[in-house]
């Protein structure tokens, strides 16, 4: 079984977060450290620890990440002039939480580099 994370508290509101966004299959909320104006985790409700534990039943989940963040990306004004959506994957990849997110981050010109 997988280690619980701050992510899994969060997601069942057992401690404060910015939550911006929650339904059945993820939660978003703004990171407490942002490298951008701004900079949104989208987690899955489910713990997945790396992406190297997806399954194929996690799909869905994966998918609204994706249609959550573009959802947030227009409603913070960032979705015109652009934006990046990061997930980091184990040590080598950034990876500093073990359940799998997306960084949405923007609000400025990001460079060439990644965000990390």
């Amino acid at each position: 079984m997988a280690e619980e994370t701050i992510f899994s508290k969060i997601i069942r509101k057992e401690i404060p977060a910015d939550v911006l966004y929650q339904d059945e299959l993820v939660t978003a909320f703004r990171d407490i450290n942002p490298r951008a104006p701004v900079h949104i985790l989208v987690v899955p409700n489910k713990l997945i620890p790396t992406t190297n534990d997806v399954e194929t039943d996690d799909e869905l989940a994966l998918g609204r990440m994706i249609t959550v963040a573009k959802k947030l990306a227009a409603d913070e004004g960032i979705a015109e002039d652009g934006y990046r959506l990061i997930m980091n994957c184990n040590q080598h990849g950034g990876q500093e939480v073990y359940h799998i997110h997306m960084h949405l981050v923007g609000g400025r010109a990001l460079g060439p580099m990644v965000v990390g």
